[in-house]
């Protein structure tokens, strides 16, 4: 599959695939669910967890395809990849509590 940034260089597509598809199973596995815990119907909850999957997926083909660097590129530097390590971490914990919230 050829995939191209914004500038028209080949980057290479499979983070973006395995994100696109954690993102559909954790919105599509725990949003129903979560949902008719909340009181909605499961219509309602379905097209919300699709939504959310939806928006995780764009986020997510911004980030790793429209603004990635290209193939050649080489390495990045240890400070953006602990940046984004740490980002990325922050995010998983903030996941993690608000799966919790229907718990309490």
């Amino acid at each position: 599959m050829r995939v191209h940034n914004r500038r028209g260089d080949r980057v290479d597509p499979v983070p973006f695939l395995v994100t696109g598809g954690i993102a559909f199973a954790f919105a599509l596995s725990f949003g129903p669910i979560y949902g008719l815990s909340y009181g909605l119907t499961l219509a309602t909850s379905l097209a919300l967890s699709t939504l959310a999957f939806a928006v995780a997926t764009a986020i997510a083909y911004q980030q790793l395809v429209r603004c990635a660097p290209p193939r050649d590129a080489g390495p990045l530097p240890p400070g953006p990849r602990v940046e984004r390590l740490l980002y990325a971490g922050i995010g998983l914990g903030v996941l993690i509590v608000a799966l919790t919230l229907p718990l309490l």
